[in-house]
């Protein structure tokens, strides 16, 4: 396979545990299918009940042309925001992988962290019956989406309590 960028050869990388392909000149990266969900997974555990479906909201979705080409299928990539960030993503249609390029990697974990944090103190009870939906319909194995479930729970008290010390000082001087 070739970068999209220079046409570089890409080189296999072990990145968060996937198996990937990188430029070595511009350090861009190429997943195939779910392998990015997986490597943002891996990276941040934290961050695994935030699924993100670039097609979700198709009355804010903008895809846009692109001059580069798929590695794998050699078709025109479409470019796309990656959710509400400022991240451009390089989408193929035909395969379903994405190309970073170099940093985007980085940008898209700094949206998701600043998103959970947004996510879990102010719509704490949609996402939890999201989540809760989920373990039962998809879109990952069951096992997977209750870890996601229960990670969730674990977030919002972390959070809830670091926010509120002294409620937490309530709870924990009630007589038991």
């Amino acid at each position: 396979m070739q970068c999209p960028n220079d046409n570089e050869n890409l080189e296999k990388v072990l990145f968060h545990t996937v198996e990937a392909d990188y430029c070595p000149k511009c350090l861009g990266m190429w997943f195939d299918k779910d392998e990015l969900r997986h490597a943002k997974d891996e990276k941040d555990k934290n961050l695994n009940w935030l699924d993100i479906d670039l097609w979700r909201d198709k009355g804010k979705f903008e895809v846009f042309g692109s001059k580069r080409y798929c590695p794998v299928c050699r078709i025109a990539f479409c470019e796309v925001n990656y959710d509400e960030s400022k991240t451009k993503i390089d989408f193929c249609k035909n395969c379903q992988g994405i190309w970073l390029d170099r940093g985007e990697f980085k940008q898209i974990m700094n949206y998701l962290k600043r998103k959970s944090d947004y996510e879990i103190l102010n719509r704490y009870n949609k996402n939890l019956v999201l989540e809760l939906w989920e373990v039962f319909s998809g879109p990952e194995t069951f096992r997977s989406e209750l870890e996601d479930f229960f990670t969730l729970l674990k977030l919002f008290n972390y959070k809830f309590i670091a926010q509120h010390p002294h409620i937490s000082g309530l709870i924990d001087s009630l007589p038991k």
